[in-house]
């Protein structure tokens, strides 16, 4: 026992000795991490302070930590508020046709890329997909509410093939589907860039023995290209799930109105309406601390199903 206990504490040694030869080798390298996790530390773990004003009563030009303690008088509040179930309700609705809809399309699209041959063409596609994802929100709503419009091109098609105008922008069953619509749109190009690049890293070797075996190009596609972009498939997919209730807040902000509250009202826009223009900053903080536990929850759920069924996960 005690040489076992020598031995692990020299194999510990060992280690410490090398990680920090491998640092003072490669110091600069590293020296690259101190902006990021400065960021880090400023804006997303400093603010997670704030989260004590959930069990404690806020009044504004108070203590920034409360001026009462409360304890879970703020969770049984919204838990008891219909409201909030209507809230929640559409935040998980839209966000399972967000995960159902644009989840998969990225795929679908890097996969038919790669069976592109001309290059041009191929470097095109590939260039007007992305522009898309670096307008900003306000230009994206800005497209969407000229597209949409009872003017727009949208409903001069409809009215060309016989149909009737629709104010779409006003019509609480029509935000949803706008949303994806556009969400896809803006998001389809920049999500394939990761599958585009696991695909580069398939063996063609692979390919080369299916052709040989009489492998025609879905069978290729089915047995060795999918199987190969896999492990990105599901390290993506359990990111997406543990943002599932991470919905776009400032796109459901600029696209929504009174209306359509009955189906765009989500979590974030109720958060920001009985925050910031009610004041209610302790209740609004209980239940941002409320959709982010679920969301760990949902991400601890997901990587664990997909380590005991894939082999793969985060960690």
């Amino acid at each position: 026992m005690e040489e076992a206990g020598k031995q692990t504490t020299v194999t510990k040694w060992s280690l410490t000795k090398n990680s920090f030869i491998a640092f003072k080798k490669d110091w600069q390298l590293y020296s690259l991490i101190i902006l990021p996790v400065i960021y880090l530390l400023i804006f997303k773990y400093l603010p997670m302070i704030g989260n004590i004003i959930a069990f404690r009563r806020f009044i504004p030009g108070g203590s920034i930590f409360g001026e009462e303690w409360v304890g879970l008088y703020y969770f049984k509040m919204f838990l008891s508020d219909p409201t909030f179930y209507k809230v929640f309700s559409n935040t998980l609705i839209l966000a399972f046709w967000l995960l159902l809809i644009t989840f998969p399309a990225p795929i679908l699209f890097a996969l038919l890329l790669n069976e592109l041959k001309n290059q041009l063409f191929k470097r095109f596609v590939q260039t007007a997909s992305y522009l898309p994802h670096f307008f900003s929100v306000v230009v994206v709503a800005g497209i969407v509410f000229e597209f949409v419009a009872i003017n727009g091109p949208l409903n001069s098609l409809i009215e060309f093939l016989g149909g009737n105008r629709i104010n779409f922008i006003q019509l609480p069953e029509w935000f949803r589907t706008i949303f994806i619509s556009s969400e896809l749109w803006q998001g389809l190009g920049w999500g394939a860039i990761l599958y585009l690049a696991a695909l580069t890293g398939i063996n063609e070797e692979l390919y080369e023995a299916a052709r040989i075996d009489g492998a025609n190009r879905w069978q290729q596609t089915i047995h060795i290209t999918i199987p190969g972009i896999l492990p990105t498939i599901v390290i993506l997919l359990i990111l997406n799930i543990g943002n599932f209730l991470a919905i776009g807040f400032e796109k459901v902000l600029l696209l929504y109105n009174p209306l359509t509250y009955e189906t765009a009202d989500v979590i974030a826009t109720y958060v920001y309406r009985v925050g910031l223009e009610s004041g209610s900053f302790s209740y609004s903080t209980a239940i941002g601390l409320f959709e982010s536990i679920v969301g760990l929850i949902l991400v601890f759920g997901a990587n664990y199903l997909s380590r005991r069924l894939t082999d793969t996960s985060l960690w």
